[in-house]
């Protein structure tokens, strides 16, 4: 096979990125290693920064998000029983869109089946050849069969885990990692929202967020040590723990229920440099990873298509390669401003093993500090809405 642009992964910013080109007519094919019912499958984000539902508007896959995204335009932040409510629209005058990934993922399946692109799932053992010469190639196995795809570059989604940052040499390429002691206890379930917006808890008992997928289908979150395992919590042992860590009001009038979903996530903040080798160029997950605590995975994955699907429509198409040459540095400046958002709210509501008493009084202050000021409230909600691409 040949085509202009291969793009390994099909999650959302390998699937955004296709349909981006295609409609502007550079042809792509998707190579995803699991299948589309497993893609569909995973429970993800569900917080879309302003300047992420202008790309899916420009790729043509809003109208769904229109209609059922619930736009929010603030969330709160607790210390106990201290509610902050940090005002988006107020403070920056837009709002965020909780709409899930897995509705995102939807979406751009449609528009891409609709248009005729090229998805093949099911992918084993791919290989990026070449990706420092004029004429990179990739090799995979689909059905037992070893394939062949040539391209003029390579776009690499295919998450943390993937084939595509490891293609970098090692003497290539510097990472940058961070392990948080604790992991999040997600549960789903077909239950109310606790809070018409979303609460990011800090509490004696721990961290807490208090999320939503629609009005029917709430998203909860507990911090957990790493060493749990997902067998040993039971749902009334998960809702005893989320109700001690949100505001006593939040708490006594939340509706609980059967849990439909529960896994725990670890976290990290991790950045691989740089973002391009060759004709190769790193997307999302690939480069980078931060903590769900400040709603910027898929967001930052989406920013990583923005810089970069413009820029290979122009190498492309009139062989101009200044934005592709530009495309690591641009996305970086961006990537480490979310990565200090990320572990700044971390730090500021998480309780971490063998802390002393100064560090949860440090948190309060933060959280009163908040409270009062203004100027602090607007520069949460600038990085929070989503900085400027």
């Amino acid at each position: 096979m040949k085509t202009e642009v291969a793009i390994i992964g099909g999650g959302p910013s390998g699937l955004l990125l296709s349909q981006l080109l295609n409609k502007a007519g550079v042809a792509t094919v998707v190579l995803e290693r699991a299948t589309r019912e497993h893609v569909l499958s995973r429970i993800r984000a569900g917080v879309l920064e302003a300047g992420t539902v202008a790309m899916l508007r420009e790729a043509g896959v809003g109208d769904r998000m229109a209609r059922e995204g619930i736009p929010h335009h603030g969330c709160y932040l607790t210390d106990d029983d201290l509610m902050v409510r940090i005002n988006f629209e107020e403070l920056t005058g837009t709002s965020v869109m909780v709409y899930g990934q897995t509705e995102v993922t939807t979406d751009l399946y449609a528009a891409q089946d609709a248009m005729g692109a090229t998805i093949i799932h099911d992918v084993e053992d791919v290989v990026i050849q070449d990706a420092d010469s004029s004429a990179p190639y990739v090799e995979y196995t689909v059905s037992g069969k070893r394939k062949r795809l040539d391209c003029a570059y390579v776009a690499g989604c295919d998450g943390f885990h993937g084939i595509s940052r490891k293609t970098i040499p090692e003497d290539k390429r510097r990472e940058f990692e961070r392990v948080y002691p604790f992991g999040w206890l997600g549960v789903l379930s077909r239950t109310r929202p606790a809070h018409e917006e979303l609460i990011y808890a800090n509490s004696a008992n721990g961290f807490a967020l208090a999320s939503m997928r629609n009005e029917n289908l709430s998203r909860y979150y507990v911090q957990v040590p790493l060493t749990d395992k997902v067998e040993e919590w039971s749902d009334a042992r998960f809702w005893t723990t989320l109700k001690s860590c949100l505001p006593t009001e939040v708490a006594a009038s939340m509706e609980t229920g059967p849990s439909i979903e529960k896994s725990i996530a670890p976290l990290r903040s991790f950045v691989s440099e740089p973002l391009r080798w060759g004709r190769l160029f790193l997307v999302g997950d690939a480069a980078h990873i931060v903590p769900p605590t400040g709603a910027k995975g898929l967001n930052l994955a989406v920013s990583d298509v923005h810089y970069l699907y413009q820029a290979l429509i122009d190498a492309v198409k009139t062989g101009d390669t200044k934005g592709i040459d530009a495309y690591s540095e641009r996305a970086l400046l961006r990537i480490w401003k979310a990565m200090r958002f990320s572990w700044q709210m971390t730090t500021m509501l998480h309780r971490f093993d063998g802390e002393d008493s100064f560090a949860a009084q440090m948190r309060k202050a933060t959280l009163y500090h908040l409270s009062q000021s203004e100027t602090a409230r607007r520069d949460l909600a600038e990085n929070y809405i989503g900085l400027p691409f």
